[in-house]
């Protein structure tokens, strides 16, 4: 099991933490949510909970609770900007569908 970064998405992360000025690493998670069912969450974490898988990349922790594990494994997390729009993108093997809009997708 594994959650990685590319080399765009953890200079990101290291960009928000230190203007930020606080925190462990960014927590990774899935909600129920939108026309496929669920949606990616990304925040900031300022602790790690017992129960909480963690993740090393290229310097960055990635934090992932039980729930939303079995969602993510395997995912590469990324960042891109395309025309005025930019953000995390999840690059994730386990995704069935995604929806037209792009904010939900189903396994």
């Amino acid at each position: 099991m594994a959650i990685t970064l590319t080399e765009p998405a953890a200079e990101r992360i290291h960009n928000y933490l230190d203007k930020r000025g606080k925190g462990v690493g960014v927590r990774l998670g899935v909600k129920t949510t939108g026309c496929s069912g669920m949606a990616y969450v990304v925040e900031f974490a300022d602790a790690v909970e017992d129960a909480d898988t963690v993740f090393e990349d290229r310097g960055i922790k990635l934090i992932v609770n039980p729930k939303s594990l079995v969602y993510l494994d395997g995912t590469e997390l990324d960042f891109g900007k395309e025309g005025l729009n930019e953000g995390f993108k999840f690059n994730n093997p386990n995704e069935k569908a995604r929806c037209g809009c792009g904010e939900s997708f189903s396994i």
